[in-house]
């Protein structure tokens, strides 16, 4: 039960990534790198990354136990078959070449 708690915690700490942790080549200090759609979905959820995004970066999507259900590298666009994933909220992580996240969030999965 402890290491439920210490992921769930590392989980949540991770979604409050603030903009000052995005490269010093961004615009905006609130520019966001990656859109998706649509939030709750069904069957698919469409990923779409900013260019400053897709040089080397990675993606990934952990459900809510910590699990990882997704990695990929970017591209302009990464669009998610759902048919696997349960109902529930999902986190997902944009990460940099040294590893360093630069976005992350969540999304919901009704089915």
């Amino acid at each position: 039960m402890r290491i439920f708690y210490i992921l769930f915690i590392t989980l949540l700490t991770t979604l409050s990534v603030k903009s000052q942790s995005l490269p010093a080549s961004s615009q905006e200090p609130d520019a966001k790198h990656v859109k998706f759609y649509p939030n709750p979905a069904t069957s698919v959820i469409t990923f779409d990354f900013l260019k400053e995004a897709d040089k080397g970066f990675s993606f990934q999507v952990f459900n809510f136990m910590g699990r990882k259900v997704h990695e990929s590298l970017v591209d302009s666009k990464t669009i998610i078959n759902l048919t696997d994933f349960t109902r529930g909220i999902y986190i997902f992580q944009l990460k940099d070449r040294n590893g360093q996240v630069v976005e992350s969030g969540k999304f919901q999965v009704n089915k």
